[in-house]
């Protein structure tokens, strides 16, 4: 992993005792074979216990990397309001994983000592809490949280493990869920925290147990500062990391509350977004590290990850001299820190599209309008269903795009940053929509399907969609009467819909299932043709449902007899005679 650099200024500096105890951790321990030993140079010792899967729980994927306050805001009351820039709140349901996980540790591991308050350093550096605590009523988050594909560019390579369950990568492994464990390592370490049957890096109740599980592995104690370091660096394989989460545990340890599901504040930087010398000032106790150089080949570096912009050489601002940068001054836009544009049709992307413009020398342009355009065959649109927007830097020469919206059209497209006026300055980012999809369908109840000729269906049907055993919503679907179990074309006789001129109709399309992964058909009609019919659903991903209908005569109407009579008058059969004159 490479050094941290792209740190945000804004949130303040970690205090002089947390900076001290960062520093003496970097001194203390180091796990064998790390790659990234920071800015201070190499630990003075090494850990001698590899990492209990023999490599980092995350394959040191990138990690945020913003800092605590100096003090820890006042939490939110009815008098003050509470402080929306507080990034000590921990989402309700987040923190009750990391307290059940504690718990279910210090009955099965006593020895281990693992405070709930060190899985929420890791989880805000990870994932900032699930993206806020961006979790459904189990705990599963609303949209999956993944990392850069592991392909060698800037991070380790590994080559898919997993056969793309968990991340859906077919070619390289990637770190999944609120925790970002790679498969490799989920495979070992999977824990099923909320005991629903079920082991999903995607849930932070089962992610947190086996984050936990994996720090408390080869018999640390936790509550020895040289095992805590191993622990950590086990996670992920950088001094600026432990640096990073070593702050986050001591802010959690000053106290935190609990805020709302969702409401959790979100991280800005990455460790992905190289800009060389851009970090907090250091304090006036310590003495300046040399800036690092770049290192080659770090991907994020150059701009638009590679895809084009020409070469840059940033640099923090006022780097470049004592001259103040202008709009006119802007010679490249380069990615800042915008990962994978991945998102399901209707959903929000997780990502938003940001970028920073650099003068030649490598310093931040503030002030420059920055036009994002949405190009390509698709219906993905900016907030306010609009194709472009134009956003101003901030100091930093950062502007980021507002939250971009999948339609319901699959398929790849481009989201262009450019400087109007500046041909050079230009940066595209691939995003791709992915069609929401099934793999398993089962009717909601089993009445047989019944009708007499001529006559409406008592019953509807009803399906659920799911993928991996997980709710399916918002899944293209269509409905035929097929002909047999081998002939899925539509039939020509036998049970049908109606369609809006009252009219048979045989095969429904643009169907979808509602936010549950239901599905429920229109009424169904018999036609005066008796006989066992197939009804076929096929939804997106290829789950198929065939339903048997059955249309019966119905039963010969019985004629009366002549003694069935019961009104009390005789038939004329049984009447006695009367002649005439009697």
């Amino acid at each position: 992993m490479a050094p941290v650099i792209g740190r945000r200024l804004r949130r303040g500096t970690v205090t002089a005792a947390v900076a001290a105890a960062a520093v003496a951790a970097l001194a203390a321990s180091q796990a064998p074979g790390v790659t990234d030993v920071g800015r201070e140079g190499p630990a003075a010792g090494a850990a001698d216990t590899p990492p209990p899967s023999g490599d980092s729980a995350t394959g040191d994927s990138p990690y945020y990397t913003d800092l605590p306050r100096l003090k820890s805001p006042v939490p939110p009351t009815a008098s003050n309001g509470g402080d929306k820039e507080d990034e000590t709140g921990l989402p309700a349901t987040v923190l009750d994983a990391y307290k059940k996980a504690e718990t279910a540790l210090n009955k099965d591991k006593p020895g281990c000592n693992l405070p709930w308050q060190l899985l929420a350093a890791i989880g805000k550096v990870e994932s900032g809490q699930a993206r806020g605590g961006n979790v459904d009523a189990n705990g599963t988050t609303i949209k999956p949280i993944l990392g850069p594909p592991l392909n060698g560019n800037g991070f380790a390579k590994i080559t898919d493990t997993d056969k793309g369950a968990y991340d859906n990568d077919t070619t390289h492994d990637r770190a999944v869920g609120p925790m970002q464990f790679i498969p490799s390592t989920w495979a070992t370490w999977g824990q099923d925290g909320n005991g629903d049957g079920d082991k999903d890096p995607n849930n932070i109740y089962d992610a947190a147990l086996a984050a936990g599980r994996y720090l408390c592995a080869n018999g640390r104690d936790l509550s020895v500062e040289a095992d805590l370091h191993k622990a950590i660096l086990s996670y992920n394989r950088s001094t600026d990391y432990l640096h990073t989460v070593l702050s986050w545990l001591e802010a959690y340890r000053r106290g935190t509350h609990e805020v709302p599901d969702g409401t959790g504040v979100l991280p800005d930087d990455r460790s992905d977004t190289r800009y060389p010398g851009l970090r907090p000032d250091p304090t006036p106790s310590h003495t300046p590290s040399p800036k690092p150089k770049p290192r080659p080949g770090s991907g994020n570096d150059k701009p638009g990850n590679g895809n084009g912009g020409g070469s840059t050489k940033p640099k923090p601002p006022g780097g470049g001299g004592s001259h103040k940068p202008t709009p006119a001054d802007v010679d490249a836009l380069a990615n800042a820190g915008t990962g994978d544009l991945v998102a399901k049709t209707g959903s929000a992307f997780g990502e938003r599209v940001a970028v920073r413009a650099l003068s030649e020398s490598g310093d931040f342009v503030p002030k420059v309008k920055v036009r994002f355009t949405v190009s390509g065959d698709t219906d993905a649109r900016f907030e306010g269903g609009v194709r472009s927007v134009t956003v101003t830097t901030n100091a930093q020469g950062k502007a980021t795009a507002p939250v971009l919206k999948a339609g319901q059209k699959a398929g790849e497209f481009v989201v262009q940053a450019r400087v109007p006026g500046k041909a050079a300055s230009r940066v595209d980012f691939e995003a791709r929509t992915l069609a929401r999809v099934a793999d398993a369908l089962a009717r909601t109840g089993d009445k047989p399907l019944v009708c007499e000729t001529g006559k409406e269906f008592a019953e509807q049907v009803e399906v659920k969609a799911t993928h991996k055993g997980k709710v399916a919503d918002g899944v293209a679907a269509t409905a035929t009467m097929i002909k047999s179990a081998t002939d899925a074309s539509a039939n020509d006789k036998g049970p049908y819909f109606k369609g809006a001129d009252g009219k048979p109709v045989r095969t429904l399309t643009g169907l979808k299932t509602d936010a549950n992964g239901v599905l429920k058909l229109p009424k169904m009609y018999a036609d005066d043709a008796a006989g066992t019919y197939l009804l076929r659903i096929v939804t997106e991903g290829g789950a198929t449902l065939t339903v048997e209908l059955k249309v019966a005569a119905p039963e010969p109407d019985a004629t009366p007899s002549p003694s069935d009579s019961t009104d009390g008058s005789a038939s004329p059969s049984a009447s006695p005679s009367a002649s005439p004159g009697a």
